[in-house]
């Protein structure tokens, strides 16, 4: 058994380890949750199958040089065949990452694919809890390629000619494609 130490197989080679990039989360919150049952008692009448639909939002501001709030917000809302609403839950669940080491011009890659890739788990748990309360199936969100809707925001900006969504500093939107959530 060897007493000399062997470097971390992150440490970069030959650099110095402090300008390694680095993702640190400070703090994880729930910032806000709705669930509305409205039709309730009739609503458990029926055995009718719900069409739900799900949008999914990404939104990132700059706390300081280095520090970062990233929300993710999922709506659902379950529709019975004749646009019954059987039942809306929204819930905004975010995060404080400590982000250093990383270009500026792939902050934004990080902030609104690895910060929300981190979160999703949770919103996951907190959106399945909040429907099986309200005395229905869980909602289990499938998971959500963050890149792939990255990548496909960003096609679409460069196609429109638009500037980068700039979510160092403002907030950009991720919605994900028809069936992916």
């Amino acid at each position: 058994m060897s007493d000399t130490p062997t470097p971390p197989d992150s440490a970069p080679q030959g650099g110095n380890p402090q300008d390694a990039p680095s993702l640190t989360v400070l703090a994880q919150y729930l910032k806000d949750l709705s669930f509305e049952n409205p039709r309730a008692p009739g609503v458990y009448q029926s055995n009718a199958q719900p069409k739900i639909e799900v949008n999914v939002d990404v939104q990132g501001r700059a706390l300081n040089a280095s520090q970062y709030e990233v929300e993710l917000s999922v709506s659902a809302r379950a529709n019975r065949d004749n646009a019954e609403v059987m039942f809306v839950v929204e819930a905004a669940y975010a995060g404080v990452f400590e982000i250093t080491g990383v270009p500026r011009e792939q902050l934004e890659m990080v902030m609104l694919v690895e910060c929300p890739r981190l979160l999703f788990p949770f919103m996951r748990q907190i959106v399945a809890d909040a429907t099986r309360n309200g005395n229905f199936p869980p909602l289990m969100l499938e998971p959500i390629d963050f890149m792939s809707i990255y990548v496909a925001n960003a096609q679409r900006r460069a196609q429109e000619g638009s500037p980068a969504a700039g979510a160092e500093n403002g907030a950009a939107q991720t919605t994900p494609p028809e069936g992916q959530a």
